[in-house]
């Protein structure tokens, strides 16, 4: 099932998911995240590298606001597109606001530390000085069919 958001925000969101799976293979948990430039170009990729890097802050959302950051030569992404699998937590979503991207696409909610509206509202609280376009469940069926079953085979491991 596809809604009006996965017509526009798709094709990058299957990026993320690329992403996603990549981790797998680091045994990090399978989330991606792209950066968009001001005209829909991906200028930047990342995923979860925790395990990989042995990096709290390992996030995806992290890794590609990172390296976008550093591809543009400058901290401030305005007019940037925050693409990622998973709702935000709340140390991404915070670092959203501060990169002042202009939105924040996501696929599957995380209703235990989503930061984008499930748990928290990071990124559209009036205290802050920047609030970021938030467009949520684009093709969350995929990412949390992906999470469920890196979940599973964790327990079954375990």
């Amino acid at each position: 099932m596809t809604g009006p958001a996965d017509a526009r925000w798709g094709d990058p969101m299957r990026l993320a998911l690329a992403e996603a799976r990549a981790a797998l293979a680091t045994g990090d948990v399978p989330i991606g995240a792209v950066v968009l430039d001001e005209v829909g170009d991906v200028i930047r990729a990342g995923r979860n590298v925790r395990e990989a890097a042995h990096d709290p802050t390992g996030h995806a959302e992290v890794v590609a606001l990172r390296a976008a950051a550093a591809h543009r030569g400058e901290w401030r992404l305005e007019g940037c597109t925050l693409v990622v699998t998973l709702e935000p937590c709340t140390m991404c979503a915070g670092a959203a606001v501060l990169a002042r991207v202009e939105r924040v696409v996501f696929g599957a909610y995380d209703d235990k530390a989503g930061a984008v509206g499930s748990l928290w509202d990071v990124v559209r609280d009036r205290r802050l000085n920047h609030r970021p376009e938030v467009v949520a469940g684009v093709l969350a069926e995929e990412s949390t069919a992906l999470l469920e079953e890196f979940f599973a085979a964790q327990r079954a491991e375990g």
